[in-house]
């Protein structure tokens, strides 16, 4: 099977109010994994679930959301599949996140595209209030792993954005940046920590010396600080329908240009080069008046598939 077969599986409807998502990784051989695609596949038929799952050699990946007997469901699976190291955290939506239920095979769980081996050398992991002290050092330098549309949401006070706008780019940017800080402490976090597996993976591999990260990422700081006590500005992005989260991992106030996928605040929204699902005001110089209609015509497409469903 292709390294980048994608399968789907139907979701119904959910009967229940209220959605529990699940956002899980570990890094483990996996002997077969078009096997575990596959019978992951015959799983979720039979279940209500919904989002996305990645498997690769290396382990797995993913989002997945649905009632709390579904996840029980999908959950005790894996554990049963001898993943039982799972970084794995629960929050909430009251709205579907996820249009469809994805099984993904991949060549990895996280593109880096640069071979390194988190299960053997990654950085120091660090809870929440270790965070805290580290991040408060001037001799520290604070990195953001993520992408620039989700620096742009939010971010730990003091943190370099790398301008990423995928994760196979970060590689490129130690090479140009970090290169002369060997000897420094460098701590790295990204949205739930499987990034920062292989960044921190990256640079102990490339010889730096002191290598720090957030241990569940931004999602698990935001679960267990005290909004009094944080260190976070803003909101956190998310790749659901929840657009970003705040401290309780609480629904935050960002929603998505769906033209770019930029995170919107209230008052970009209100702004006059938004157009719902056409343009904001980081693409609507970046996009060609053929562009726009195409984005016009997919909204109305769109909003007449809704109202068929009512």
């Amino acid at each position: 099977m292709n390294a980048t077969v994608e399968q789907l599986a139907p979701v119904e409807q959910q009967a229940t109010s209220g959605w529990v998502v699940a956002a899980l990784y570990q890094f483990k051989e996996v002997q077969d994994p078009s096997d575990l695609q596959q019978r992951l596949l015959d799983l979720v038929k039979t279940i209500n679930l919904c989002g996305t799952l990645i498997v690769a050699g290396e382990g797995i990946n993913g989002t997945v959301a649905g009632d709390r007997q579904a996840i029980d469901i999908i959950h005790q699976f894996l554990l049963a599949e001898g993943f039982n190291a799972m970084e794995y955290k629960e929050s909430h939506s009251d709205d579907k996140p996820f249009r469809k239920m994805k099984i993904k095979l991949k060549s990895e769980i996280v593109t880096l595209g640069v071979e390194v081996k988190p299960r053997d050398l990654v950085g120091h992991y660090l809870d929440p209030k270790e965070w805290n002290e580290l991040i408060a050092r001037d001799d520290v330098i604070l990195i953001d792993t993520r992408n620039d549309y989700e620096y742009k949401a939010g971010t730990f006070k003091g943190a370099i954005d790398p301008k990423t706008e995928t994760f196979r780019e970060f590689p490129e940017y130690v090479k140009q940046n970090l290169e002369q800080h060997k000897d420094k402490k460098i701590a790295m976090f990204c949205t739930g920590g499987i990034r920062c597996e292989k960044s921190t993976s990256l640079l102990l591999q490339e010889g730096f010396n002191e290598v720090y990260h957030l241990k569940g990422g931004i999602l698990k700081y935001l679960e267990e600080t005290p909004a009094e006590e944080s260190m976070w500005e803003g909101e956190c992005f998310v790749f659901d329908g929840r657009t970003a989260v705040t401290h309780g991992v609480e629904e935050g106030l960002n929603t998505k240009c769906h033209a770019c996928g930029w995170p919107l605040l209230p008052e970009e929204v209100e702004l006059t080069s938004y157009e719902h699902g056409v343009s904001c005001k980081y693409c609507i110089d970046k996009t060609s008046e053929k562009q726009k209609a195409g984005f016009r015509m997919r909204q109305s497409q769109i909003v007449a598939a809704k109202r068929k469903r009512l």
